[in-house]
């Protein structure tokens, strides 16, 4: 089995109970930031805490991209051909932010505003040292992704 890593470190957690992304939290304002900074963008806050942010939430809004992203400063040159669509949306978790994601699901049949979604990792590509990059994208609550 290849070597996984993930695609940033300080991105998300990763361990055999699951994956969590890592966020802030304002200490001033209670603000929920993704991904974690030193500032609160709401109130300005300095005192932002790092936190584990819930790892299932709502599809806020989405859409399908039907284009490969251009590199960089996307990893990995795709070529036309090799191109799969892929969604792309806002996941609200409850109580705390909206994030933007990759999603698991490219049928815009199977996709609906307001559906449950859990996060998961999937893979990149692969880097030079032959490892497989992770990243984070959220697919829907009870799909053979999750």
């Amino acid at each position: 089995m290849q070597k996984q890593v993930a695609v940033e470190d300080g991105l998300f957690s990763w361990t055999a109970e699951g994956v969590r992304l890592i966020g802030g939290r304002c200490i001033d304002c209670s603000n929920h930031i993704f991904p974690h900074q030193p500032g609160c963008p709401k109130c300005g806050s300095a005192e932002v805490v790092k936190v584990e942010l819930g790892a299932e939430g709502e599809l806020w809004t989405w859409t399908i991209q039907g284009y490969p992203p251009k590199a960089p400063p996307y990893i990995g040159e795709i070529g036309e051909r090799d191109f799969e669509a892929f969604g792309v949306g806002y996941v609200e978790l409850p109580e705390e932010v909206r994030v933007e994601a990759r999603l698991t699901e490219n049928d815009p049949s199977r996709l609906r505003i307001g559906m449950p979604m859990k996060l998961v990792l999937v893979p990149l590509t692969i880097n030079n040292l032959g490892e497989e990059v992770m990243t984070f994208a959220f697919a829907p609550k009870g799909s053979d992704n999750e």
